[in-house]
């Protein structure tokens, strides 16, 4: 007979199949949904607001549980997720995606998504349906749009029509070409003011908030000093109202070269990559799965008998 085999059902919670979804994320009790009027009191107190990009469902409950106040949807995804070599490739339709993956799995973290280039810049009214889209179809909360002065008209005909904007000024990655590559922006005194007063033309346009991405520290201080609302820095220094950093980033899933504003918080890369390899080698040497631990058991012992009674005239290879 053998020895004897369990018989009981999977304990309740084990995945009988392994593309069964995951249960719904569990917000947390205590920690209330965050508003474009919960950012505004943040401001208000001088409180650090912080923001991590996600762009599916499962870095969506990562950045919620993390406490984030601002869960960015940023098109920097078309080169950390999508492997694009620029964000300019990224379309709508693959923006709206995202976005829907990454709304299932954030709850109590304020939504921003970007506006992918072209679908913004030919006019207002472009901008707006844009906008409509992506807050109708992607559940996102806000949008962001790169530019200064010449975005303003645009910026200010969302912001009536009641959808949150929140600016980036600075490096514009979008601009890349025109800007001549990713370079530190406003590094001279002429440039530093143009980059000003991008910040007031966004401020007046109705922005709730600003990026500031590759700007000087002293420049950022200033600026944020000199606005109303608050600003998230990005390789702008200590004095901003808050920071940004994409998920992969800081979290060390790429081994490539780093900006130097990027602290890496994990090396998530070389862990994955390390049980990864652990899993190739245990099912080569056939220690996974494990007969006890990972595998199902037929009703019962009985059952196991008929089976081999019934496959005794099948021949093995």
């Amino acid at each position: 007979m053998g020895a004897q085999r369990r018989t009981t059902a999977p304990p309740t919670g084990v995945r009988a199949y392994s593309s069964r979804p995951l249960d719904a994320p569990k917000p947390t009790p205590e920690r209330k949904k965050v508003t474009v009027n919960t950012i505004h009191r943040l401001h208000q107190k001088r409180t650090p607001i912080t923001v991590v990009t996600a762009y599916d469902y499962p870095t969506g409950m990562i950045v919620d549980r993390g406490q984030c106040d601002i869960c960015l949807v940023g098109d920097s995804f078309a080169m950390v997720a999508l492997g694009y070599e620029s964000t300019a490739s990224l379309t709508m339709d693959e923006m709206l995606h995202h976005c829907r993956a990454t709304a299932r799995g954030c709850k109590k973290a304020f939504k921003v998504a970007d506006l992918p280039m072209g679908t913004y810049q030919l006019s207002p009214e472009q901008a707006l349906a844009s906008s409509f889209r992506v807050i109708k179809e992607g559940h996102m909360e806000a949008v962001k749009m790169e530019g200064g002065a010449e975005i303003a008209e645009s910026v200010r005909r969302i912001t009536q029509a009641g959808i949150p904007v929140m600016g980036h000024i600075g490096l514009t990655p979008q601009h890349e070409h025109a800007l001549g590559g990713f370079r530190v922006q406003g590094k001279t005194a002429k440039k530093a003011e143009k980059v000003l007063t991008d910040a007031l033309a966004l401020q007046a346009a109705g922005c709730f908030s600003l990026v500031i991405e590759c700007v000087p520290g002293p420049v950022a201080a200033k600026i944020t000093s000199l606005l109303n609302i608050p600003t998230i820095g990005i390789g702008a220094g200590p004095d901003t109202s808050g920071q940004v950093l994409v998920i992969q980033d800081m979290l060390g899933v790429f081994d490539r070269f780093m900006p130097k504003f990027c602290k890496i918080y994990g090396q998530f890369g070389t862990a994955m990559s390390q049980a990864i390899h652990q899993y190739v080698t245990e099912v080569q040497d056939r220690t996974f799965p494990d007969p006890q631990q990972h595998t199902y058991p037929m009703a019962s012992e009985e059952e196991l008998e008929e089976w081999l009674r019934v496959i005794e005239h099948y021949k093995e290879k």
